[in-house]
């Protein structure tokens, strides 16, 4: 590994873990409802690309699987909440 992709890793993994500590933050402060929901996609979305960095910096595909599994289960997450929120219920 070249040092300026040690650099570039080392530097986007710091950014997304301070990302994930601002969308939890606002997760837990967030004064409505739209806000959390916001902060969980975020929350997810931040998480994921931790793991893809994460993958590239050990070179290992596992990670990549299980930063796709989050993906599905988050997009899955944030319908199912912007549909109780529109509608109030999940199933119809």
């Amino acid at each position: 590994m070249t040092p300026v992709l040690g650099f570039a890793i080392a530097l986007s993994l710091l950014l997304l873990s301070v990302a994930i500590a601002l969308a939890a933050l606002r997760l837990i402060k967030g004064p409505t409802a739209q806000d959390r929901v916001v902060a969980l996609d975020s929350f997810y979305v931040s998480g994921m690309l931790m793991l893809l960095v994460l993958g590239i910096r050990f070179g290992h595909h596992l990670y990549f699987d299980v930063a796709l599994l989050i993906a599905l289960f988050g997009l899955a997450g944030s319908v199912a909440m912007a549909k109780f929120l529109l509608r109030g219920e999940v199933i119809e």
